[in-house]
């Protein structure tokens, strides 16, 4: 034992300061370092720097792995709302061309589903366009109309429809008596107005210019019918409607139609009430058989078709 001390004793203990691995109190077991092999924040060995990305890691800790996961969640998600949007329009267009190709052709509307562009009497024959020779009007007129200035009480008891009445300058003719005999025809009970149908009043200048009327009553030099019914192809024999206007020729006005042999009166009547009905909305109306009363939406002017003569919508 003694020797065994001895050989102890004779041993030389390593120097604790000389490695900084041994215990810095006696007694103490041997105290293991945080980074046994030499590692460091900086590298695999000390003095050796590291990647961006590592040292963005060691930094931000989970963070670092979050912001890429939530990224690409992220662009994942537009894709897919993205491609929904799409389908979805697609799914629309396909629906929108069946819808089109299953739908019927469209027919033109009826006449009480409201007045077209325009509307006319077309072209006579050589037949039904004479003109008695005694008659006589000026062919090509200023161009210009003027408003016939006054107004009239309301005619009916229905729905009011507030009209002005235009004479072309030039044409020689008394604006007041034109005016006079267009609210004697729509004030007439056989008229548009029949059984408070409608109502009528005459408005002047003043609300022309407002534009505080629902159409017009024009009369027209056979000169100008093209001008004011453009593309209707009146020949300047007949007349015609077109947007608000019912446009009333001046050399049917004063000569008739050899069908009416004569009977300016009536003609008059009719071709105002024949005009006004368009611009009321109403078609043309073929003869129902001979020797039956012309509806007065028949083209009278180009011939009776074996009807008789009317000027009234209400006979």
């Amino acid at each position: 034992m003694a020797a065994h001390r001895e050989s102890l004793a004779g041993v030389t203990r390593p120097d604790r300061a000389a490695d900084p691995r041994a215990s810095s109190r006696p007694g103490q077991p041997l105290v293991a370092r945080r980074d046994p092999v030499g590692r460091g924040r900086r590298g695999a060995h000390r003095g050796v720097p590291i990647g961006r990305v590592r040292r963005f890691v060691l930094r931000y800790g989970w963070r670092a792995y979050a912001i890429p996961v939530l990224t690409v969640a992220t662009l994942v998600a537009l894709v897919d709302v993205a491609a929904t949007n799409m389908q979805e329009a697609a799914g629309r267009t396909d629906t929108a061309a069946a819808v089109q190709s299953a739908a019927p052709p469209t027919s033109p509307p009826a006449p009480s589903s409201g007045p077209a562009v325009a509307e006319g009497e077309g072209v006579p024959t050589a037949e039904v366009a004479v003109v008695p020779s005694a008659a006589t009007f000026v062919e090509q007129g200023a161009g210009a109309v003027s408003v016939v200035d006054g107004t009239s009480g309301v005619m009916g008891s229905g729905p009011l429809e507030r009209f002005v009445v235009e004479v072309e300058d030039g044409i020689g003719v008394d604006g007041a008596g034109f005016a006079a005999a267009v609210e004697g025809t729509l004030g007439d009970p056989r008229s548009w107005g029949n059984g408070g149908r409608l109502s009528f009043q005459r408005v002047g200048a003043a609300e022309a210019a407002a534009g505080s009327y629902d159409f017009r009553v024009s009369l027209v030099s056979p000169g100008s019918m093209e001008t004011y019914c453009p593309g209707v192809g009146t020949g300047g024999y007949t007349s015609c409607r077109y947007g608000e206007r019912a446009v009333i020729n001046l050399a049917r006005w004063e000569t008739a139609v050899p069908d009416y042999a004569g009977d300016i009166a009536t003609y008059r009547q009719y071709v105002v009430n024949h005009e006004v009905g368009h611009a009321l909305g109403n078609g043309h109306e073929p003869c129902p058989g001979a020797g039956q009363v012309a509806p007065v939406m028949e083209q009278q002017t180009l011939g009776l078709q074996g009807c008789t003569k009317n000027a009234w919508p209400f006979p």
